[in-house]
């Protein structure tokens, strides 16, 4: 099949709104976004901490985050279905092959992701402000709204790269997923599965619809960005 014809069934796909196509879209976007939601608010109270306090061992700290960063999503998989397996420690709580061990799986990927940008996000920012708001008395968590609204562009850029890095992985998914249809196949499992059997056409569909939501992620960032709302 020529790659004119597998773009043209591809976009037939899409606009046909195939059941099966539109329910891998909907089950990693749920398992994606719940696992970014969860993991936002305490990446950002650990950036400001590791931004603004020292503390005796913050480096071992920071090692760890960039550390955590370079490690393969399958290696994450793997020790996770290791702990989620039956004869694992936490096995009795059987999340194996769901989505709630996507979820955590994506989660621990996430994190330090989001942590290392919003890290330099804050320590570059102007430290004048932390200063005039404890001149002023502010409580810290004053202090800590007033620096997380002074660098919202960054911190949403970092969001954005997280999600980006979580929706894509497929290493993870795969291992405590199961590539279950309609329980635990996301796109990248469906993508790479489809692509083994030679079936290109749901892949490259699925490909298109990762491409619309990083377009209009970027889109939405940079015209925000251009009329104020967003202006650090």
């Amino acid at each position: 099949m020529s790659l004119w014809q597998t773009t043209l069934d591809a976009l037939a796909l899409l606009v046909s709104l195939d059941r099966e196509l539109w329910e891998i879209v909907a089950v990693s976007f749920s398992v994606s976004l719940s696992a970014i939601s969860l993991v936002l608010l305490p990446a950002i109270l650990f950036s400001f901490i590791l931004a603004y306090t020292d503390f005796r061992g913050k480096w071992v700290f920071l090692s760890l985050i960039n550390t955590l960063q370079a490690i393969p999503t399958v290696v994450i998989g793997l020790l996770l279905y290791m702990l989620l397996s039956r004869a694992g420690p936490m096995g009795d709580w059987q999340m194996l092959f769901t989505q709630k061990a996507m979820i955590v799986g994506q989660m621990l990927i996430g994190f330090p992701v989001l942590v290392s940008m919003m890290h330099g996000a804050l320590q570059s920012s102007d430290r004048r402000a932390v200063e005039t708001a404890i001149t002023l008395g502010a409580s810290p968590t004053r202090i800590a709204a007033t620096m997380i609204w002074e660098t919202r562009f960054p911190l949403m850029a970092a969001t954005i790269a997280a999600f980006s890095r979580i929706v894509t992985e497929v290493g993870c998914s795969t291992m405590v997923g199961g590539n279950i249809m309609g329980i635990t196949r996301n796109i990248p499992t469906a993508i790479a599965m489809e692509s083994h059997k030679g079936a290109f056409a749901q892949g490259v569909a699925l490909g298109m619809v990762l491409l619309a939501l990083a377009l209009a992620l970027n889109f939405a960032l940079t015209s925000m960005r251009g009329k104020g709302y967003l202006r650090t």
